[in-house]
């Protein structure tokens, strides 16, 4: 590791808990052992599994209410199709596919496919080939199929498969066996170290097993654990404090199902539990964008069309200005412009995994039509696409002197954050406007400070940019279009104006659509070498505007 790094890495453990430390180091220790002493390791994490295990029959998961899982007829060739990329089954190791794609393939989430219009016995039949094959295929305590988060995904889905897929089968008490050892090591090996999402999946996939099992102390444990968690990752506005509305999306749908489990097993929900479920509700309802997508902040993907429905959002943001304080994203509406501004905190202190430069970035709608985006998700392997999508230059936002607002680093780090300041918002006579600033650029000569304000009403969109302090910088604003959306040089976008203090030009990018999917689109930038303070604007105006 170079001095650089080492400095990136202290600016970045500095921010932990020390607490965090405590329990990577024991999760460490932890997978050394088990690693080194399977056999033993399994002996002593292994448990009980009752003859009568599994779920109340009247309980249903998201997931086996939804469609759009790999094709049935694929799986029994032998195949399977993962975030676009496809390869082979009863290969378990696939160590030439990104490790994203292992992850998901030890999920087993994609074994849904054979409850849905597969005749019972083929589909049993061949779900009890692949589970043989995946026994034989992979090695108790070996990363990817033991890392701790893709054991709790496959526990859960295990659970829920077990009474279509396996009950009464050859597999069935080898398969109850597996999750019995599955609850035992994840007991353990509780994901405390990153938290956020990853934790809520590792005490999701306790609960369900605990009700699988009739194992009360550890559903009691996992319960409490849970509350605790939701206390730390709900915001009082009602968002996930990782602030990625893909990342939200996913800790609700684990609320609803840990939510509807219990019901179904105890009929004693905690009344945090269903709290958390209708907040997260109401703020997904708020941030959806007019055409039903997802806004692509922070880290992000593409959420399935039945997937956000089943989740049911709350009611869409009314006109005018919405702010989410706590989040830090403000929803303007005027006429058919929809913004969703980041005036926010790029991550929580603990935990930067997901973070991306973007401070005071923003999304415009036109009507159902995203004119305005950012470059979005494709990739969390290491690599030059990884940090340029996590920086500053990938996202609708002003860049200083080639540096990232916030100092993404590796593929999930961050070191030195932008913090917000200065968040005030007026919504009166028919215009919303909403200001923020950031230092996250105070680290250089200088000390730069960015502020940026939104003003919108139902004829246009400004946005005026000042940044302070002293000295010489090379200053960028980055416009980036929507893939689709082109621009016309002295013209605009669609059917709104682009006007701008400093000259644009623009260049052909490549933007995400989804993981491992690109498509062209174009990026509006202006460049200048300016002496501090400065100031810019770019307005969007509707064509037929007086």
């Amino acid at each position: 590791m170079t001095g650089s790094e080492l400095a990136l890495l202290a600016r970045t453990a500095r921010h932990l808990r020390a607490g965090q430390v405590v329990h990577r180091a024991r999760l460490r220790g932890q997978r050394l052992l088990v690693r080194g002493a399977p056999g033993l390791a399994r002996a002593v994490l292994s448990g009980r599994a009752p003859a009568d295990a599994g779920w109340p029959g009247q309980f249903q998961p998201l997931d086996a209410r939804l469609r759009g899982w790999p094709d049935a007829v694929e799986l029994a060739s032998g195949r399977v199709t993962l975030l676009g990329v496809r390869g082979a089954l009863r290969d378990w190791r696939h160590r030439e596919k990104p490790q994203l794609w292992r992850y998901h393939l030890h999920y087993w989430d994609w074994a849904w496919a054979l409850t849905q219009g597969v005749p019972p016995d083929d589909a049993r039949r061949l779900f009890g080939d692949l589970f043989r094959s995946w026994c034989a295929g992979t090695r108790f305590g070996q990363w990817d199929e033991w890392s701790p988060y893709v054991a709790a995904l496959r526990a859960w889905s295990w659970c829920g498969q077990y009474a279509p897929l396996v009950r009464g089968t050859e597999i069935d008490d080898d398969f109850r066996a597996q999750l019995a050892l599955h609850a035992g090591f994840l007991r353990r090996h509780l994901e405390r170290d990153v938290g956020g999402n990853h934790l809520v999946k590792d005490l999701k996939a306790l609960i369900g097993l605990g009700v699988f099992l009739r194992d009360e102390a550890l559903l009691g444990r996992a319960v409490s654990l849970l509350g605790r968690e939701l206390r730390v990752q709900v915001l009082a506005d009602g968002g996930h404090y990782e602030r990625s509305p893909a990342y939200h999306c996913q800790v609700l749908g684990d609320l609803i199902d840990v939510d509807a489990l219990l019901a179904a097993a105890t009929s004693a929900v905690p009344e945090e539990l269903s709290r958390a479920v209708s907040e997260m509700r109401r703020w997904l309802g708020l941030v959806v964008a007019p055409d039903g997508s997802l806004p692509p902040l922070n880290d992000g993907f593409p959420m399935r069309a039945d997937l956000l429905a089943a989740l049911e959002p709350g009611p869409a943001a009314p006109d005018g200005l919405t702010l989410l304080a706590d989040t830090g994203l403000g929803i303007m509406r005027r006429g058919g412009l929809h913004v969703i501004a980041d005036v926010g905190l790029p991550c929580p202190d603990e935990l930067p995994a997901h973070a991306h430069a973007d401070t005071l970035g923003f999304l415009l709608y036109d009507g159902d039509t995203c004119v305005v985006g950012e470059c979005g998700t494709s990739t969390y392997e290491a690599g030059a696409r990884r940090a340029y999508e996590r920086g500053t230059a990938a996202h609708s936002t002003v860049e200083v002197d080639g540096a990232n607002s916030t100092e993404v680093w590796g593929t999930f780090r961050a070191a030195r954050r932008a913090r917000p300041t200065s968040v005030t918002a007026v919504d009166r006579d028919g215009r919303s406007v909403l200001s923020a600033s950031h230092d996250g650029y105070a680290r250089l000569p200088g000390r730069p400070i960015h502020a940026r304000t939104w003003s919108l009403t139902a004829v246009g969109l400004v946005v005026d940019d000042a940044i302070s302090g002293s000295g010489v910088h090379d200053v960028r604003t980055h416009v980036h279009l929507a893939p689709g959306i082109t621009w016309t040089p002295g013209g605009g976008v669609g059917r709104l104006r682009v006007g701008s203090l400093t000259p644009l030009t623009a260049e052909q990018m490549e933007a995400a659509r989804g993981w491992h999917e690109l498509v062209p689109a174009v990026v509006l930038t202006s460049r200048v070498r300016a002496s501090l303070p400065w100031r810019g604007r770019i307005e969007f105006a509707a064509e037929d505007a007086a």
